[in-house]
C-alpha cells in the first residue's frame, strides 16, 4: 500500500502523529527527501531500518532547527563546533558531537559521535519545530539506490506519509565535519576552503 503525500505545508499534524506512532515520514531536505523516525525511540529506528532494507550498524544523521534541539542530542559543544555553528548554520554542513549519555547506538557512529545539522530547508524545518526536537534524516530511499528527490520516490514500503515539496534541484550533499579533530569525513556544499576561512580548519 503506498504512503498517504500531503503537501509539506498542510501535512505536519498528520506527520507528527505517524512520529508518535513509531512511524516514519519522509520530507524534503536541502539535498533530496529525507526519512524521519523519532530518534529517542528504538521501536521508531527498527521501523526506519526496515523501511531503508539498510543494515544496522551505520549512524543516522539527525536534524535540528534550533540550539535547544541539540542538547537532547549532544553532550557538550567544543568552541571549535560552536565557531562552525555560527558560520554554517543553518545549512549543509553535518557536524560530529559527543553523545548526550544514553542515546541509542543506531545514531552513534564507530567514532563514538553523533552527527546532527540544523536544516535550512522551510519544510524540515517545520517539521522538527512541529514535532519539538530531532529528526532522523537518512535518505529516502533502499540502500544501495538513488536517493529520491520527489515525493513519488519517497514513497517506500513502510512509509506511513510523504511530505511533498516537489522536486528538488540537483544539490552536492552536506559536508561531514569533526570540528574537534579537524577530519572532513565528507566534503560537499561547504567546502574545506570555506572551513579554513572560517577558522574551522
Amino acid at each position: 500500500m503506498h504512503p498517504l503525500i500531503l503537501p509539506a505545508g498542510e501535512g505536519l499534524d498528520t506527520a507528527v502523529a505517524a512520529l508518535r506512532d513509531g512511524g516514519v515520514v519522509a520530507y524534503p531536505t536541502e539535498t533530496v527527501y529525507g526519512l524521519a523516525a523519532d530518534p529517542f525511540s528504538p521501536r521508531a529506528l527498527d521501523n526506519l531500518f526496515r523501511v531503508k532494507a539498510r543494515e544496522e550498524g551505520r549512524a543516522v544523521l539527525v536534524v535540528v532547527a534550533n540550539r535547544s534541539h541539540l542538547k537532547a542530542l549532544a553532550a557538550s559543544v567544543s568552541d571549535e563546533a560552536e565557531r562552525c555553528i555560527r558560520a554554517f548554520w543553518p545549512g549543509p554542513l553535518s557536524l560530529l558531537f559527543p553523545p548526550a549519555p544514553g542515546l541509542h547506538e543506531a545514531l552513534i557512529g564507530p567514532d563514538g559521535k553523533v552527527c546532527v545539522r540544523e536544516t535550512a530547508h522551510p519544510a524540515a524545518r517545520a517539521l522538527c519545530l512541529a514535532w519539538g526536537g530531532g529528526l532522523t534524516s537518512t535518505s529516502a530511499n533502499l540502500s544501495g539506490k538513488p536517493p529520491a528527490v520527489a515525493a513519488r520516490g519517497a514513497c517506500l514500503d513502510g512509509v506511513s506519509l510523504v511530505l511533498d515539496g516537489g522536486a528538488l534541484p540537483p544539490s552536492p550533499p552536506s559536508t561531514v565535519f569533526d570540528p574537534d579533530t579537524g577530519a572532513v569525513l565528507r566534503e560537499g556544499r561547504i567546502t574545506r576552503r570555506m572551513l579554513a576561512e572560517a577558522g574551522a580548519l
